[in-house]
């Protein structure tokens, strides 16, 4: 099935067909020992990094074909202690060689792999494939808990060199002449929140896979072992508004700046990995809103605020505002969009995709970073070779946000076998909806029509598939549901109550075409 949004809201009709543009022209395929493996590209390189790869998945997933090969050269290529390689590139430099990279500071690339191979198996419901990555994931993740770089064994969590968030170079001492990728004996080690998120996603993913493959041993394995990173991150992360930039594990701390103030990209990350309770979401969202209100830049989507003082990570261009040390990326608004619609802020979430579209509209652009004023990068401003105006990464993040968030279709199984169905078209004043959301890579499919009739206090939802469906329909504001019927019978729902929104919950398993029916009080 392909998928198509149809309102009569043209401006939210035009998203999707927008950042699928941007996601084609970010496509890369290289012919490595004769097999074909193909991905999608950096916003600022031209090579298939595991990391911008793993979440771009998440909006090509809609209309790609192909979403396991690139996964599975990463899985091929699988080092012997068991790390993943960063990127793999053919056109990088000058000679066409094959290049292969492990950033030594990086600690998210396994994470980001079991993610991956996750999204492919969900895409395509290829099991065997699945479950030849399982033993690689496990290399992967055993690698991540027991190598000295990458474990602490002391709070039991995953650690880092003093980075920025997520990114892949870190403080360099005066002596050190640009960026530095390399553990020495002078790295500074913390251990980051989005690291730790990660990781305990990841650990949760693995757990539904071998619960898929009727594997329990593995799948309780991984559950526990999740469950502990999680406990013991937000023990000993979270500052009572946001989880902290980065908990030293040494005496060093960085002059010029107030590290317990610094809110970075990972945080709206961990809460659409599962890492904070409600209540935590919900102060993390409330820390961008007042930021928000605070804040000269064009949007709240810092990658790090406040930044560091300039030229403190090796390169001049490093000045505050700029790339990670302060730009503002679509990337995190894309996250903070979906934490939004998730935890009860509907309207937050609604008002960021709408910021975003404005943005793309205008001049049919999207960069990876912008400077606080709204300047985009640029060659002569960027740390990397490249600054493509189809940021991927970006983009990606805002559709996922879209097509979960607002059109609201969650697949928590493979191929829609069991969605969460989530419809927010209230909250867009969106009466009419045709949507078919389907898998590029497979027939699968699911279409609904949405319809909400103001003066008759009524909304309805034909949906057409096969699935086993957990609804949690959002009312008008300040509605109440007085019945709901499924195919003309009356059927049990309940009404929650996230923040101040009102829901409806209800279960049932769709076959072919079912008809929901809400009748709202008046």
């Amino acid at each position: 099935m392909e998928t198509s949004i149809t309102t009569e809201n043209e401006f939210l009709d035009k998203f999707h067909p927008t950042i699928k543009g941007f996601l084609e022209q970010d496509q890369v395929s290289y012919l490595i020992d004769n097999v074909l493996v193909h991905g999608y590209r950096s916003p600022d390189c031209n090579a298939i990094w595991l990391r911008d790869h793993s979440d771009m998945l998440r909006g090509a997933r809609y209309f790609e074909s192909d979403m396991t090969s690139a996964i599975t050269h990463f899985a091929m290529t699988q080092q012997a202690n068991g790390s993943i390689y960063d990127f793999v590139s053919c056109a990088m430099d000058r000679e066409n060689w094959t290049k292969y990279v492990r950033v030594p500071v990086e600690a998210d690339v396994e994470f980001r792999f079991v993610k991956a191979i996750f999204l492919a198996w969900q895409a395509t419901g290829d099991h065997a494939w699945m479950k030849e990555m399982l033993p690689h994931a496990e290399r992967a993740m055993n690698y991540i808990f027991t190598h000295p770089w990458r474990w602490d064994a002391k709070h039991g969590l995953v650690k880092r060199a003093y980075t920025i968030d997520t990114w892949d170079f870190d403080f360099v001492d005066d002596h050190q002449p640009w960026l530095n990728f390399q553990i020495s004996e002078r790295t500074h080690w913390g251990i980051m929140h989005g690291d730790n998120s990660g990781y305990y996603e990841a650990c949760m993913l693995l757990a539904r896979m071998y619960h898929h493959l009727g594997d329990a041993a593995r799948a309780a394995f991984w559950q526990q072992t999740g469950q502990g990173i999680r406990e013991r991150a937000n023990r000993l992360c979270w500052n009572g508004r946001f989880y902290a930039h980065r908990v030293p594990l040494d005496d060093f701390r960085m002059p010029g700046v107030n590290e317990a103030e610094q809110l970075s990209l990972s945080n709206p990350m961990d809460i659409n990995r599962g890492l904070p309770t409600h209540e935590m979401a919900v102060a993390i969202l409330r820390e961008y809103q007042r930021r928000k209100q605070h804040t000269a830049a064009f949007a709240e989507w810092f990658s790090i605020d406040p930044a560091f003082p300039d030229g403190r990570f090796g390169d001049p261009k490093l000045v505050a505002g700029a790339y990670c040390n302060g730009g503002i990326m679509p990337l995190v608004g894309g996250e903070l969009a979906r934490a939004a619609f998730e935890h009860g802020f509907e309207q937050y979430g609604l008002e960021t995709l709408l910021k975003y579209a404005r943005m793309i509209y205008q001049k049919g652009e999207t960069y990876l970073w912008y400077f606080p004023d709204g300047t985009p990068a640029s060659l002569e401003t960027s740390t990397s070779p490249d600054a493509q105006p189809t940021d991927g990464w970006g983009s990606s993040a805002m559709l996922y946000a879209f097509m979960e968030g607002l059109v609201g279709i969650v697949d928590e199984s493979f191929r829609f076998k069991k969605i969460k169905l989530s419809p927010r078209w209230v909250i867009a004043d969106v009466q009419n909806a045709s949507i078919r959301v389907g898998y590029g890579a497979s027939d699968a499919g699911l279409h609904y029509e949405f319809e909400w009739t103001p003066n008759k206090g009524r909304i309805q939802l034909l949906l057409e598939g096969e699935s086993e469906v957990r609804l949690h329909l959002l009312l008008p504001a300040q509605r109440t549901a007085l019945q709901a019927k499924l195919d003309g019978q009356l059927w049990p729902y309940h009404q929650s109550t996230i923040e101040m929104s009102q829901y409806i919950d209800a279960e049932f398993k769709a076959q072919g075409v079912h008809r929901f029916e809400v009748t709202l009080d008046r």
